[in-house]
């Protein structure tokens, strides 16, 4: 690699160099969603800021390949490959690395080994998925080859973000890859995390002609309403301070559409209603629950009349929520 291809992988998410892995995961899902072909259908320059995002999120979400990026720059790809000597057509930014068989060699002898060519004390390098190889890149198609050993299949990885009603229905996604369109159905019941495998659909191992799995990775994307926990989903429902007191009768949203729920009176603040079989749906079937929980919401603009019966209700109210309080003692 030519030094004037190196790419500043925390420039291009916007993070600093000691970013935590919370802040780089947070500016890659950031981006990801700004750039994401399916929200910039044509744009080729979306296209290719939403490779570079995830080329350099492949590298600094991964302590191992980090630690190697921030200490050997634009050559932290050899680290674990055999690579060219002098002469091979490869410009390695003016420095002359003939002299040595591999990269472990080079490393024996820049951390105190018996020399450029020992093998006593070369270290051992493997892939993200455990096989022994080069650390794969980006394609020109933003998925991550995983593994590109001489003997290892080429996988790829690529994420997919989904909508909840997407995730929670299922959906048929379609993908170009080179010359090919392939089309993914993506079951009902995705989440943040879920990983698919499209088999036979990666990269073509140039060793060995073999081609690897595809990977997906589904983000899901923010609900105005609805938060995923575990298997149910979970929403906040506002009530007003009488509704608290007396009981109401409320319409709740559910994925299936709006249910009447019966409050019951005294309800508190924080309290959750258990909707069974209305959450998300399960691998083995079924749903799991939606829990709502009541939030009470005091009025901020009052008319006139509502400020008067509040009055009155305080000035003849006998119940104290802080009655206990005070015999706190420490």
């Amino acid at each position: 690699m030519a030094a004037t291809d190196f790419k500043d992988y925390y420039t291009i998410l916007g993070v600093s160099k000691t970013a935590t892995p919370e802040e780089i995961k947070q500016a890659f899902r950031k981006l990801a969603r700004k750039f994401h072909p399916d929200v910039n259908p044509g744009n080729k320059q979306a296209e290719a800021r939403f490779k570079e995002v995830n080329e350099a999120y492949e590298v600094l979400s991964d302590p191992d390949k980090r630690k190697k990026y921030d200490q050997f720059g634009q050559y932290w790809k050899q680290v674990g490959e055999g690579f060219p000597s002098g002469g091979a057509g490869v410009d390695m930014g003016g420095f002359d690395f003939s002299q040595y068989g591999s990269f472990n060699d080079f490393l024996n002898e820049l951390f105190g080994g018996a020399g450029p060519r020992s093998s006593r004390q070369s270290s051992s390098y493997r892939t993200s998925t455990g096989r022994p190889g080069g650390f794969g890149g980006f394609n020109d198609f933003g998925f991550q080859d995983v593994g590109a050993g001489a003997g290892a299949t080429q996988d790829s990885e690529a994420a997919i973000a989904l909508s909840f009603a997407e995730a929670f229905a299922g959906v048929q996604k379609r993908f170009s890859l080179g010359n090919e369109t392939i089309e993914v159905r993506i079951p009902a019941g995705a989440k943040s995390g879920t990983r698919l495998r499209v088999r036979g659909k990666g990269q073509v191992n140039p060793m060995t002609q073999q081609r690897g799995d595809l990977f997906l990775k589904v983000e899901l994307q923010p609900h105005s309403f609805f938060q995923i926990e575990g298997d149910n989903l979970v929403c906040e429902l506002p009530i007003t301070p009488d509704e608290a007191t007396l009981g109401a009768s409320i319409d709740v949203p559910t994925p299936d559409g709006s249910v009447n729920v019966k409050l019951p009176a005294g309800v508190r603040s924080g309290q959750s209603l258990r909707l069974r079989g209305k959450g998300w749906p399960l691998a083995k079937g079924g749903r799991g629950d939606q829990l709502v929980k009541v939030a009470i919401v005091p009025p901020k603009d009052l008319s006139q009349q509502e400020r008067e019966y509040y009055e009155k209700i305080r000035a003849i109210r006998t119940y104290n929520p802080r009655s206990h309080l005070q015999q706190v003692k420490l």
